[in-house]
């Protein structure tokens, strides 16, 4: 007799346990060495140590999502992944907002013909 187990029931198993932290835990550590090196050691120019970086910081929260919050390994609901990109969408809102009127402020107070004048004094 051979005991099958769901795909539902090898989430429920793996969910939570000390090997799939210890994975997560790992492999942002990996991203984390590679980043502080390539910066450490000059690897790339500038510009692509930038992309490079953003890259590694990108796929560590992926990792970090998946192995540390479990987001998308919920039942079918999904509403862990619901909740988790309203959450991004009010952050966008609120980052992009708060750019918007500091940009807006520095305008209003900081026109540009006032700015020209102080630096000739």
């Amino acid at each position: 007799m051979s005991t099958r187990v769901s795909l539902n029931e090898e989430k429920k198993l793996w969910h939570g346990t000390y090997l799939s932290y210890g994975i997560g835990f790992f492999v942002s550590l990996v991203f984390t060495s590679i980043s502080f090196l390539l910066v450490a050691y000059d690897a790339f120019p500038p510009v692509s140590l930038i992309y490079t970086i953003a890259t590694l910081a990108f796929l560590q929260a992926v990792v970090q999502l998946i192995f540390f919050l479990h987001l998308g390994q919920e039942g079918k609901p999904h509403w862990e992944t619901f909740i988790f990109f309203f959450m991004l969408l009010i952050l966008l809102i609120i980052v992009v907002g708060s750019l918007w009127v500091m940009n807006d402020l520095n305008e209003r107070m900081m026109p540009k013909h006032n700015m020209t004048a102080a630096h000739h004094d």
